[in-house]
């Protein structure tokens, strides 16, 4: 079989024998063929379709041998797509009009009768040019994606921790599939680094990967921002944009906080998937896309399906597979590598040399519940580090956190004189939000006596 290669064309003539002619040539070489002898439909054609190529006649009934209605049509394409590729053809053809077509906007110029050769030389040169106007545009909204991406810090995931390399088998048996997968957990666990570590072992690893912050578009900016606009769409709409689905076409579209959509919006939104394809606001045209969907949630999903606030069938289309990620705190064996990783990191950032963290550091960061888990440790570090004076990171340096998780309760019943003392210093800091110099005041204390039984008892 031939391999069709020209793409979508739109030929516009008011001979009828030649239109018909032409379908025959063509229709063996382009995707689709749409022929037209009424040339006051081109706007309705070019606004509801995507062609390549439109081939238009110069000289209609009204005006044989001028070229002045073919002018007149070239125009009118230009102002709805300024990228159309337009290839003029005429009977009365001489290079003073065909310079002149190619000033206003027309691609190529031929002549009928034309060799069919040299019309498919012409329409094929016509489709690379397309092609290339197409990537252009895909390029430098990606670029703008890109350079959003670039200042994403730490793509590493680390962990060592039974249930993380759980998590790992996950990833290594789904990301070499198109499967759609939804992932789970708390704020700060790290759910982006999962998508893109999916991404990144797929086959779709040399595309983009899009992320997209569901809980921070608004319901009026939805489509525009998820499906795009066309310029003049709206007040606002200054210029075409491309919507996150066409900038992640072959790519991997990751659509983070999906919980946070409203019915209405989830509704739209598994339309799309269904029929993957987009409408860009303004535009009849639909556009069909070839994503890789990765969402994520720190909702309970499965439980409002129950109350009707998610729906069933979008959770079957996004959830082929789950992964959920622990918190923090059920990842105990992996807090002392986070903590050593983001040291590194923010030591080079700060220009600081530091050998490590000492053991009281490390139990203090143990023994703390992290509610915002590896986010509120990596803030932890950062901060610790700023402030540090010594080589070593100690516990003291982290005076800003409860050493007791939330559900822990501080026993005030012993008569062990250390035991009650160290649960009188962190009911102080408690109460005094993590400041030591309000903590020392109310025991009574220096801040340097402080510091040094914060160090005995590990706090």
């Amino acid at each position: 079989m031939e391999e069709k290669n020209l793409g979508k064309i739109l030929i516009v003539d008011d001979n009828e024998d030649l239109l018909f002619a032409a379908k025959m040539l063509l229709k063996k070489h382009a995707k689709e063929v749409t022929i037209e002898k009424d040339p006051r439909r081109i706007p309705f054609l070019i606004n509801n379709n995507n062609f390549d190529v439109v081939l238009l006649d110069m000289n209609f009934t009204e005006d044989t041998t001028s070229g002045k209605e073919g002018f007149h049509w070239l125009k009118k394409i230009k102002e709805i797509d300024p990228k159309a590729v337009v290839i003029l053809i005429t009977a009365f053809g001489d290079v003073e009009m065909a310079v002149q077509a190619l000033k206003e906007g027309a691609t190529d110029f031929i002549l009928k009768p034309w060799q069919n050769e040299k019309l498919l030389a012409t329409l094929s040169a016509a489709i690379k040019l397309k092609e290339s106007y197409n990537q252009v545009d895909k390029l430098s909204s990606r670029q703008k994606q890109l350079q959003a991406d670039l200042k994403k810090p730490f793509s590493e995931i680390i962990g060592r921790s039974a249930s993380m390399k759980n998590v790992f088998s996950i990833i290594e048996k789904v990301a070499k599939t198109d499967a759609n997968v939804l992932i789970l957990g708390e704020n700060g666990t790290g759910k982006e680094l999962i998508a893109r570590a999916i991404h990144d072992q797929s086959e779709r690893n040399d595309e983009i990967f899009v992320g997209v912050d569901m809980g921070a578009i608004t319901e009026s900016l939805f489509e525009s921002e998820l499906f795009g606009h066309k310029k003049g769409a709206y007040t606002d709409a200054k210029e075409d944009r491309a919507g996150r689905f066409e900038l992640a076409d072959n790519g991997t579209l990751f659509l983070d906080e999906i919980g946070n959509l409203s019915m209405p919006l989830q509704s739209k939104l598994l339309t799309a998937l269904q029929k993957r394809e987009v409408t860009r606001i303004g535009s009849n045209k639909s556009l069909p896309i070839d994503i890789r969907l990765i969402c994520a949630t720190n909702m309970p999903i499965h439980n409002m399906i129950m109350e009707s606030t998610f729906r069933q069938d979008l959770l079957y289309r996004i959830n082929t597979v789950e992964i959920f990620l622990p918190p923090l705190r059920d990842r105990q064996d992996d807090i002392p590598i986070l903590a050593e990783h983001f040291l590194k990191i923010y030591a080079s950032k700060y220009r600081k040399e530091f050998k490590g963290l000492k053991h009281s550091a490390h139990q203090l960061l143990q023994r703390y519940s992290w509610p915002g888990n590896i986010r509120e440790l990596q803030h932890a570090i950062e901060r610790a580090i700023i402030m540090a004076e010594g080589e070593e990171l100690d516990s003291r340096d982290f005076f800003f956190l409860s050493a007791k998780p939330a559900n822990e309760k501080i026993n005030t019943n012993t008569l062990n004189l250390d035991e009650v003392e160290k649960n009188m210093i962190q009911k102080a800091i408690d109460k005094n939000s993590g400041n030591i110099s309000k903590a020392a005041k109310e025991l009574g204390l220096t801040r340097a006596s402080l510091y040094r039984r914060l160090e005995k008892y590990g706090l």
